[in-house]
């Protein structure tokens, strides 16, 4: 099984204020558990930028034009509230768009089964025509869009784990029977969006959990609402918002799971791409902002991509979060 990890310098670049959860220290966090012995078979490859006519059909070119007017070249601009750009913030943003095409490309060209893209800024936030809650463009959106536009994918679906409600794939997908967006997030909590209600053209399938629902009731959320929802949709491509702040330890949720639960939910994911679509996943980083938890978290989502199974070696981890 042939699993690429996309990643790029520029992650690195996008600075946050002082304080704020959505951190370089991620990334890195990220890519240290990615260096490890544990990872020497899998295949690297650096982003692209993400192009305009890709953005283009899943956010208003209002939107795009602002985001790139906002851009500063020194200090912060802020798009809302907890959402910051620095200098660096844009050419971040469109490498983690261009990581998701490029991903999108590799698994239709048969190049691997499936990808990995390790960027931030996170993206399941930004809704057609606003930018809000760390997201500026919305790669798994993108995505999608791209793969019915270059490789005539006629049905796509994204799963989000995140504990946030992805209300930004929400209304980018709301009236578009063809695309299918499935979430296991915990309610009541930011953005505020995410109830069962909320169905859109019948392509969307929301399962909220509350705080300090753990392992239990994710799979069954997942087992008895998404799921057989995605088995009945049938995708001809898989796209994963990886957020791992569902996590125990992430101090912006009150969800319990472990990274055991991120790697039974990946296996059932990639069951569902091998019987409907050759296996094809593309997987996007999301939220995780406690930094041993989002690794180890991530760690064991790459190894369920490469292994496709259970056998999951854990990673070497610092005990020390600053160290991350």
């Amino acid at each position: 099984m042939t699993t690429l990890l996309f990643t790029h310098p520029a992650s690195l670049r996008h600075v946050t204020p002082n304080g704020h959860p959505e951190r370089i220290d991620r990334i890195r966090a990220v890519n240290q558990i990615l260096s490890s012995e544990h990872f020497r078979d899998l295949e690297r490859r650096e982003a692209p930028l993400g192009r305009d006519e890709d953005i283009l059909r899943a956010h208003a070119y209002e939107h795009l034009e602002r985001v790139r007017a906002m851009s500063p070249t020194e200090g912060f601009e802020y798009l809302d509230p907890d959402t910051a750009m620095s200098p660096g913030t844009l050419e971040a943003a469109l490498r983690a768009v261009g990581a998701a095409t490029a991903a999108v490309d590799a698994v239709f060209r048969a190049e691997a089964e499936n990808a990995f893209c390790a960027l931030r800024p996170p993206g399941h936030h930004a809704e057609t025509r606003r930018a809000m809650g760390f997201c500026f463009f919305n790669q798994a959106a993108v995505a999608a869009h791209y793969a019915r536009h270059a490789y005539d994918a006629e049905r796509v679906a994204v799963v989000d784990f995140d504990v946030h409600h992805g209300n930004g794939t929400q209304d980018i997908f709301w009236s578009d029977a063809n695309m299918f967006y499935g979430s296991t997030h915990q309610m009541p909590l930011y953005p505020g969006t995410g109830s069962v209600q909320e169905t859109g053209v019948g392509n969307i399938f929301n399962a909220p959990l509350r705080a300090g629902d753990g392992s239990e009731q994710f799979r069954e959320a997942m087992s008895s609402v998404i799921l057989p929802a995605l088995d009945a949709f049938g995708p001809d491509l898989v796209i994963i918002s990886a957020g791992f702040d569902a996590h125990h330890r992430d101090p912006l949720g009150s969800l319990q799971l472990t990274e055991e639960d991120f790697a039974w939910v990946t296996l059932r994911l990639m069951e569902a791409a091998e019987i409907h679509c050759g296996g094809r996943v593309v997987s996007v980083l999301e939220g995780g902002y406690d930094l041993q938890g989002l690794a180890a978290s991530a760690g064991i989502h790459v190894q369920a991509l490469m292994r496709g199974n259970a056998e999951f070696e854990a990673p070497d981890m610092e005990e020390d979060e600053d160290e991350l």
